[in-house]
């Protein structure tokens, strides 16, 4: 039986998909069927030839160096405690709206999301502070878990981005541009958690006891005194870029330097963290990057067999009007976050997205944010929501799995309304880029 090129290419992303059921790591599921599709393709020597070569020319790409210098500026500045005191300063600040505590976990984790680039570090962090306080204060624990499982995704969203970095490598868009991007629907989608803790407090106030306590202005003084790193951190990063003095790149050098001056200001710093550090950061980038190479021998597999013009054909048969598409392209990246991790969604898709992308000429820094947001749902999203895990592991026994995703349903959902306000109103989301040095 002789199959096409389309054919393989058809049974190769269906094995890709079962592999990764079975939870066979993604970078290796990924290598093993590129191989062996490209093989079937065109011949093992030839397939091995154009595989040997995908790895070296995709990690000397200059750009991907941003990841381990981000990854690297997000583990020190945890390290040193250099956002220590965020939560108490959202507290202070947010005391008199209702859900105070909820809202504070909000702001504190949209505010540390700056500074790690990594949801997942953002839930973690912030999981081990606030929501004892929250519980403690007698919230309801599905709210305080919820909001910090829901809020740590604000980690992909605001910049520096891991996410953003990998996305516009492979789609060939400026990673400055997307930083920039990302900035605005991320106030957004932290103004809407916080808009509706408020509105479900109002109704229900027994979920978010009152907080009564009173600040005096030297505890604020002092609150705020606190978090002066952060936005020195978040001025030397992201103001480098939207100046034009420094590419995406050396902004990541400039802020994994900056935040060790600033510890050494606030001598929290030894050589052994910074050592630590690094070899955090290193570990990290390593997992990441065999998923991408995987992934670039993926869109090379991809492109011999046409299958992504194949496939792309059939939805424009179905219709050629973009919020259509990207209904389809949503519905098709919530279904994948159910059980897939971000990057490997998105690493997984970009092969059949782009050829729609470029037959409808749709924005790519635009797209880029809503892939973000789409794959922020994915991870509060049952049953592989992978914030939610991360919550429940950062506080043991003290909350089951349920309740954790029982609480991140009212932020999924505010989520999908901020997605369709981004789609209505592009310019949310390609403003701040277009106001870019050049």
């Amino acid at each position: 039986m002789t199959f096409s090129k389309t054919d393989i290419g058809l049974i190769c992303l269906v094995v890709t998909l079962v592999l990764m059921a079975i939870r066979l790591p993604i970078g290796i599921a990924l290598i093993a069927v590129s191989l062996g599709g490209i093989a079937a393709i065109t011949n093992l020597q030839a397939a091995w030839g154009i595989i040997s070569t995908i790895p070296y020319n995709f990690v000397a790409t200059w750009e991907l160096s941003a990841v381990p210098m981000f990854l690297m500026m997000g583990y020190i500045a945890a390290r040193c405690q250099i956002t220590s005191g965020l939560f108490q300063a959202m507290r202070i600040t947010l005391n008199r709206v209702p859900g105070s505590l909820a809202s504070a976990s909000v702001a504190a984790c949209a505010l540390f999301a700056a500074a790690s680039g990594s949801s997942v570090a953002t839930s973690a962090a912030l999981a081990r502070i606030a929501v004892p306080e929250m519980i403690k204060a007698g919230y309801e624990k599905a709210l305080a878990t919820g909001s910090i499982a829901a809020a740590g995704t604000l980690g992909s969203l605001i910049p520096p981005s891991i996410l953003m970095v990998i996305y516009g490598l492979f789609t060939d868009t400026s990673i400055g541009a997307l930083f920039m991007a990302g900035f605005l629907p991320g106030i957004l989608t932290a103004i809407a958690f916080i808009i509706m803790i408020t509105i479900r407090v109002k109704i229900w106030p027994e979920i978010a006891p009152k907080d009564n306590r009173t600040f005096t202005r030297e505890e604020r003084a002092a609150a705020f005194r606190d978090i002066w790193p952060l936005p020195t951190l978040v001025v030397g990063v992201l103001g480098s870029i939207f100046t034009g003095i420094c590419t995406p790149t050396e902004a990541g050098a400039v802020g994994s330097s900056l935040v060790i001056v600033i510890a050494a200001i606030r001598r929290t710093i030894s050589f052994k963290l910074v050592l630590t550090a690094a070899i955090d950061a290193a570990v990290a980038t390593s997992v990441m990057f065999i998923i991408a190479v995987g992934a670039a021998m993926f869109v090379r597999l991809m492109g011999l067999s046409q299958l992504p013009e194949f496939l792309a054909g059939l939805v424009l048969s179905v219709s050629h009007n973009q919020y259509v598409v990207l209904l389809m392209i949503s519905l098709v990246y919530i279904l994948l976050g159910m059980f897939i991790d971000s990057t490997g969604i998105m690493l997984l898709t970009l092969p059949f997205i782009l050829p729609l992308l470029r037959e409808l000429n749709i924005d790519m820094v635009w797209f880029g944010i809503l892939t973000i947001k789409l794959l922020e749902i994915g991870l509060v999203s049952p049953p592989v929501g992978l914030n939610v895990y991360v919550v429940k592991t950062a506080l043991g026994d003290e909350v089951d799995l349920p309740t954790v995703f029982r609480g991140a349903a009212w932020f999924m959902f505010t989520d999908i309304l901020v997605l369709a306000i981004l789609i209505a109103f592009p310019i949310i989301s390609l403003w701040l880029p277009g106001l870019m040095a050049k």
